[in-house]
């Protein structure tokens, strides 16, 4: 986006908490123009799977079968992919990007914390410099809120801990945070490393936590929310009622026939066995 544009709201994310610039003004996350971008969501759902044969109910261990469903949007619209496999779906995002002319702009990947994701995703696109991930934030706040259950004492005590780690978080301040943790007093800790669970997690993350409010402020996306809602379109609004299981084969094949219906294809490619693989209009 325009530097001025985006130096006037850093400055008004730092006024009121001038200790935060230097961490604001240095986020590795550039702010991206969106009528120039395509903004990609990625995520795993999973349905049961279904048994060959019957499991008596004590020795019973739930498989799932895993779709990985894709939400592709920019200006022009936006398209739904499924399949079966991280890396086989990241092909088919790559020929929809390349048959739609996708690759002149930038690619935001919005996902939650999966580690083999992100690293699909790098691995996948490692050639294509404008590529960017962005953690949702409500994934985010859901890892710290979990990791300070598990490894804080008592949450009335340890609620401005709480507090105080979202907040520098909020505005992309991953080392501040990761510095405050180390410093929590050992009479607040009840597991220590669920603590370092948490430092090792934003460590690592760290290239994928921009200054959320930065964002905000200026109309960009800071939620995988559009992916989420693409997951109980294509799968679990059909495929997660109670008692239902599901075949790998079946599972990724209707899901995939819903793909269609929701991005307008479903006609011709009932009457040609073809798609336009496009986006719907």
């Amino acid at each position: 986006m325009p530097k001025n544009m985006v130096k006037k709201v850093l400055d008004s994310c730092s006024g009121p908490e001038p200790e935060l610039k230097s961490a604001i003004e240095n986020n590795p996350i550039p702010y991206e123009e969106p009528s120039k971008t395509a903004s990609i969501s990625i995520d795993d759902v999973g349905v049961k799977k279904l048994q060959s044969q019957r499991v008596p109910l004590e020795k019973k261990n739930q498989k799932y079968v895993h779709n990985t469903v894709v939400h592709i949007e920019n200006e022009q619209g936006s398209y739904m992919l499924n399949g079966y496999g991280i890396n086989n779906v990241l092909r088919i995002s790559l020929a929809f990007l390349l048959n739609n002319d996708l690759l002149k702009n930038n690619l935001i990947f919005f996902v939650d914390g999966q580690k083999t994701l992100q690293e699909a995703i790098i691995k996948a696109f490692s050639w294509f410099s404008p590529v960017q991930i962005i953690l949702d934030w409500y994934h985010l706040k859901e890892k710290c809120d979990l990791q300070f259950s598990l490894g804080l004492i008592g949450y009335k005590l340890t609620a401005s801990i709480r507090s105080e780690i979202k907040h520098l978080l909020w505005y992309g301040a991953t080392d501040n945070a990761i510095e405050s943790l180390k410093k929590i007093e050992t009479k607040n800790i009840k597991n220590q490393s669920e603590i370092t669970k948490l430092i090792n997690y934003l460590e690592r993350s760290k290239p994928y936590i921009p200054c959320y409010e930065a964002r905000k402020q200026l109309g960009l996306r800071n939620s995988s929310n559009v992916g989420e809602k693409a997951n109980d379109l294509l799968v679990s609004d059909r495929q997660k009622h109670k008692g239902m299981s599901w075949s790998k084969v079946g599972s990724v094949a209707l899901a995939s026939l819903t793909a269609l219906v929701k991005n307008g294809e479903y006609k011709k490619w009932f009457e040609t066995k073809t798609i336009k693989f496009e986006f719907a209009s």
